[in-house]
């Protein structure tokens, strides 16, 4: 199933929101039905996100009825900043902007404009379908027979508009006849985990378990945890990874049980202008999303309720980075660099 796809001069995005209930996709030539898409999960996951923005540009840029390149250019700087301002997390979204924007002022004339943004977002696509089956590929390599994987929030083929990166892992290593097993925690308060991770392990025919985020370190204790693979949203000049909200206690939990703890991602998730992880901006959602489950009412009336939707991760519980272009250990500060 392709998440996300450039159709007939429109962008069609499978809705992640009404899964596993139901398979429904999103088709708009509106690109400020994407930003809502991004906004409101429908479009989910660092890579994906940034692919679904390449295409919401292309649909802004090309409704614009201006025929100077000063014009065009100022009207698109408008698109461009709607998109920033949707998810401020996930450093694929900025990058994907930025690449964008360069993009548009190659040509001379507003035509050439359109086509070469179109041609940008075809290529940010295509490159991340690639870099997610290489690191897939690569991260494979870590994965024994027999090993039981524990993995948190989606971070499969739906998640990266590609092949995954965490679960495009555990699919590869599972193609290779491995015999890998998989925990999937259902990942609070949006339970991508319970509603997309199982569903995608199961298109797979790949053994899986659900288990609740809080039952992780009984299954750590009693030995049932061979290896933590997590995607990112964005990692940071050190290694520091932010990424889905849980991942923190996962590698502090996998340290305490000598759990080896994966983080694999593509290097536009890497962003190399931040020092540390404390630069990386947390997004705060709705407290609802919290208080409520599918529409459905938990909490009483009136009690507040918090809701960070990633936290950073410290480089030092990081086990290995898997990337399209090597697996990397520490010192991050000089492995990532290379790139």
């Amino acid at each position: 199933m392709k998440p996300i796809e450039w159709w007939n001069n429109k962008l069609k995005m499978l809705d992640q929101t009404k899964l596993p209930q139901k398979t429904a996709f999103i088709k708009t030539s509106d690109y400020r039905k994407v930003v809502t898409a991004i906004k409101e999960l429908q479009v989910r996951g660092a890579p994906a996100i940034g692919v679904a923005a390449a295409y919401g540009i292309v649909l802004g840029a090309h409704a614009l009825k201006v025929s100077s390149k000063e014009a065009f250019l100022m009207r698109l700087e408008q698109i461009l900043q709607d998109f920033a301002a949707a998810r401020p997390t996930a450093v694929n979204l900025f990058h994907t902007i930025d690449r964008m924007r360069k993009a548009a002022v190659r040509d001379a004339d507003v035509l050439g404009m359109k086509q070469a943004l179109l041609k940008e977002a075809l290529r940010i696509h295509a490159e991340e379908e690639a870099a997610t089956e290489r690191l897939s590929q690569l991260g494979a390599e870590l994965i024994k027979s027999g090993f039981t994987i524990l993995t948190h929030c989606n971070a499969g083929p739906l998640a990266t508009a590609g092949y995954g990166t965490a679960l495009g892992i555990i699919i590869a290593a599972h193609r290779q006849d491995k015999n890998t097993q998989v925990i999937a925690t259902e990942t609070r308060p949006l339970c991508q985990g319970a509603r997309i991770t199982t569903w995608e392990l199961m298109q797979e025919n790949i053994p899986a378990t659900l288990i609740t985020d809080s039952m992780a370190g009984y299954f750590m204790s009693r030995g049932k945890i061979d290896c933590v693979i997590v995607g990112a949203d964005r990692i940071a000049a050190n290694g520091d990874t932010a990424n889905k909200i849980g991942t923190y206690t996962l590698a502090v939990l996998a340290s305490e049980n000598n759990i080896p703890f994966y983080v694999a991602a593509p290097t536009s998730t890497i962003d190399l202008s931040l020092a540390s992880g404390d630069q990386i901006p947390i997004e705060e959602r709705n407290p609802e999303e919290v208080t409520d489950i599918a529409g459905i009412r938990l909490a009483p009336r009136g009690i507040k309720a918090a809701n960070p939707a990633f936290d950073v991760t410290p480089h030092r519980y990081i086990t290995a980075i898997i990337t399209e272009k090597g697996i990397v250990r520490e010192p991050y500060s000089d492995s990532l660099m290379s790139f």
